[in-house]
């Protein structure tokens, strides 16, 4: 079944290189350093969109104004939060998913790239709305205009970067996707998207709940109606409404996503997901009816059921992602091993073919070669490492530094991969290899 699927489906070829740890230790990295980092990114997002909702309805009520300025100063600090957060995961992500997130990113192309200016504009454009607050207090439409910049790139750059992860996980449509908007008609793209805009949402409201409900805040003497229960309601309800929608989009999402990926185990996960998140609703609204507790033991409670609801939502991720891309996995380690077996058959029947001489067997440095640097070092073609044209020069009557370098090795050149070493070798071995390639001619 697999190799028939390989004469359908483009499957590339994998890096031969070890992971430089263990996997589940970069798998636990990622799910761990992801969360961390979609948390502020959750806070960014929906900090930015509460801002322009607030300063919106500042135009006919000030007390709306000073509480978007109140948002807007979070802003800057979760954003900063976030991107350094975000470092780890998109480094583990690249070790173990790098043939899936590098086609991935080629396929969308320019838009992929793009990243790098949005998040560039999103930085200045929110300092600038942040520091020209008063100036640009009589000219309310260039300061909402400015603002409007920030918010739009906030959301197109989680929107590319969730088409760029969905499309990871459709190997067999990268034959048909030539670009971003391609990458667009795959069927959970806006699914996903929405489950991640009503997710921005529910977390800010509940983190402004304890922002603006904490003992230590004083509220800003340019509130003239709003009081600390006013802003707790609204930021509850807003969380509440929000953790609402998540149950229309999130089995959206899930009945969009490839069946492939599907499995009893991931079945359960959701469904304790499920369950831990219709706790968080009902206990959000009971808090939302509390006229005592502004910050208190309950919101404890809901920091504790929030934090597991979103370790389910991680790990179920991570397990439908390692599911779905199973037999792609497979397949392509099915086509490496061809590879490398195709690339040591043309090398010792092409390359360098074994020759009768008066001498009898081969010497044993000549063996030790073919068993250990052939698959990589041909005679005058360029295979994994470069020809031996071009290496022996570099030792010629220096064999000690030719021993040193193949015992433990490095990487002098960027157009090829670093060598692997070989410590395993005898003193006597390496003598024996160093000697052959020196007294060999490779013209």
């Amino acid at each position: 079944m697999i190799t028939a699927l390989i004469n359908q489906i483009p499957v590339p070829k994998d890096i031969p290189l070890d992971l430089p740890l263990p996997e589940w230790i970069l798998v636990v990295i990622l799910i761990f350093s992801f969360l961390l980092h979609i948390l502020f990114i959750n806070l960014m997002v929906g900090g930015g969109v509460l801002t322009f909702w607030y300063e919106l309805r500042g135009l006919k009520n000030k007390d709306y104004d000073t509480l978007a300025r109140e948002i807007a100063s979070t802003i800057t600090v979760n954003k900063s939060l976030a991107v350094v957060l975000g470092v780890a995961p998109l480094l583990s992500i690249n070790v173990l998913y790098t043939v899936y997130f590098y086609s991935a990113n080629a396929l969308t192309g320019a838009m992929w790239i793009s990243i790098v200016p949005w998040v560039a504009v999103a930085f200045l454009v929110f300092y600038l709305h942040k520091y020209s607050w008063d100036r640009l207090a009589d000219n309310k439409a260039l300061h909402l205009g400015i603002l409007s910049i920030g918010v739009f790139s906030f959301l197109m750059i989680p929107f590319i970067f969730l088409t760029n992860i969905n499309l990871m996980l459709f190997p067999e449509k990268w034959a048909e996707v030539s670009g971003f908007f391609d990458a667009l008609t795959l069927p959970n793209v806006f699914p996903r998207y929405f489950h991640f805009i009503t997710a921005c949402l529910a977390i800010t409201g509940f983190f402004l709940a304890f922002w603006f409900g904490r003992k230590g805040y004083t509220m800003n003497e340019n509130f003239k109606n709003l009081s600390k229960k006013t802003i707790k309601k609204q930021m509850l309800n807003l969380a509440l409404a929000a953790t609402g929608m998540q149950f229309i989009f999130g089995p959206l999402l899930f009945l969009t996503l490839p069946t492939q990926g599907v499995t009893w185990g991931l079945f359960w996960v959701i469904a304790g997901g499920v369950t831990v998140a219709v706790i968080v609703v009902w206990q959000l609204w009971k808090l939302l009816n509390d006229e005592k507790e502004i910050v208190g033991r309950r919101y404890v409670w809901l920091v504790v059921l929030f934090t597991v609801l979103v370790g389910f939502m991680g790990t179920g991720r991570h397990m439908y992602r390692e599911d779905a891309l199973k037999t792609h996995k497979q397949m392509m380690a099915e086509r490496t091993a061809t590879h490398w077996k195709d690339v040591q058959k043309a090398h010792e029947g092409l390359l360098m073919p074994e020759v009768e001489t008066d001498e009898g067997p081969v010497s044993p440095g000549e063996a030790l070669f073919n068993n250990n640097c052939a698959v990589c070092h041909a005679a005058n073609n360029r295979l994994v490492g470069p020809p031996l044209t071009e290496v022996v020069p570099i030792y010629e009557n220096n064999s000690e530094d030719l021993k040193k370098w193949i015992k433990e090795p490095g990487r002098k050149r960027m157009d090829y991969p670093p060598m692997a070493g070989f410590p395993n070798l005898t003193d006597q071995e390496l003598t024996d290899i160093s000697k052959y390639l020196l007294e060999e001619e490779w013209n």
